[in-house]
C-alpha cells in the first residue's frame, strides 16, 4: 500500500483527461471482449508530465524488489536502474506502445480477474491509484486480489484503497517463504462490481507492449 501518494487535485488533474482522445492510442470496451464492463484507454506517447515523472519514480523503488523476486525464483533477468534502460530492453525486444491506462467504470461495472502481460518481456510488479473517493464518488468497485498457492484452493484479498491511495502488486507471479524455500504463487487482479456514482483508476505498467 502507498497512501496518499496522489493529491486530491492530481487526480481530478488525470480523471479530468479521460475524454480528451488526444492523450491516449487507443479505446477499450470491455463488454466486447469479455473482460467484464467498463472501459479504458492507453495513454499515448509522450506521457502526462505527473504519469512520466510518477512511472519513472515508483520504478526507482521497486527495481530492487523485483530483482529479488527473481533471485529468489531462480529466475536469470535482473532489471536495470533506471526506467529509461529498461525502456530500451522493451523496445529491442519490439514492444514499443505504452502501457499506462486510465480505467473508467459506472454503475454495474467490474473488472474480471486478470493479470497485464503484453509481450515476452514484463516487469513483475505493477501500481494501481484510485482517483476517486469511495463512499462519494462511487459504492462497490473493491479493488480485489486472487493468490493461487500450489495444490492449495485460491486465497481472494480486498485491498481498501481511499482516493490518491495506490496498491503495488505482482502482475504474475511472486516469491513466498516456505519451509523449504521459496516457491512461486500466481496472483489476478480485478475490480467488483460498482454499485453507484463513477469510479476512475490509474494503472501503471512498467513493462510496454508489443
Amino acid at each position: 500500500m502507498l497512501p496518499k501518494l496522489l493529491t486530491l487535485d492530481e487526480c481530478r488533474a488525470i480523471a479530468a483527461l479521460y475524454p480528451d482522445e488526444s492523450h491516449f492510442r487507443s479505446h477499450v470496451v470491455m463488454a466486447r471482449h469479455g473482460f467484464g464492463k467498463g472501459e479504458y484507454r492507453y495513454f499515448a506517447y509522450p506521457l502526462p508530465d505527473l504519469l512520466g515523472q510518477l512511472r519513472a519514480a515508483l520504478y526507482l523503488r521497486l527495481f530492487p524488489i523485483a530483482n529479488g523476486w527473481n533471485e529468489r525464483m531462480s529466475e536469470p533477468a535482473r532489471y536495470p536502474e533506471t526506467h529509461a534502460a529498461f525502456l530500451e530492453r522493451c523496445y529491442a525486444a519490439g514492444q514499443t506502445r505504452p502501457t499506462p491506462l486510465l480505467l473508467q467504470y459506472g454503475p454495474g461495472d467490474y473488472n474480471c480477474l486478470h493479470q497485464d502481460l503484453y509481450g515476452e518481456l514484463a516487469f513483475p510488479l505493477q501500481v494501481a491509484i484510485l482517483l476517486s473517493a469511495p463512499g462519494t464518488d462511487f459504492t462497490g468497485g473493491e479493488f480485489l486480489l486472487t493468490e493461487q498457492r500450489p495444490r492449495m484452493q485460491t486465497r481472494a484479498e480486498v485491498v481498501p484503497l481511499g482516493q490518491g491511495d495506490a496498491v503495488a502488486f505482482a502482475v504474475h507471479n511472486r516469491p513466498v517463504q516456505g519451509t523449504r524455500g521459496s516457491y512461486r504463487v500466481n496472483l489476478r487482479h480485478g475490480v467488483s462490481r460498482i454499485r453507484s456514482g463513477r469510479r476512475h483508476t490509474l494503472g501503471i505498467i512498467f513493462h510496454d507492449a508489443k
